[in-house]
C-alpha cells in the first residue's frame, strides 16, 4: 500500500492550514456567520478552534467541506 490517497481532496493539508486560510480569505464574523459554531464566535483564535474541532467530528467536517467548497485546493 503507497499511502495515497487520490479521492482525498485534503489529503496533506492540516487542520491548521485550513482553519487559517478559511480566517484569511473569511475573517472570524463571516467564518460565524457561514459556520455557526461557538469557537468562531466568542473570542476566536485558531487554538481554540483546533482543540473544538479535532474534539468534534460533525463541526471539522463542516469547516473541510466549507475549505474544499471555497476552492483553495
Amino acid at each position: 500500500m503507497s499511502g495515497e490517497q487520490p479521492n482525498n481532496p485534503l489529503h496533506g493539508v492540516t487542520l491548521e492550514k485550513v482553519v487559517v486560510m478559511l480566517v484569511e480569505h473569511y475573517g472570524w464574523e463571516e467564518l460565524a456567520t457561514r459556520i455557526n459554531i461557538n469557537c468562531f464566535k466568542n473570542d476566536p483564535s485558531v487554538k481554540s478552534s483546533l482543540k473544538f474541532l479535532r474534539k468534534t467530528p460533525w463541526a471539522r467536517e463542516q469547516v473541510e467541506n466549507l475549505y474544499i467548497s471555497t476552492s483553495f485546493l
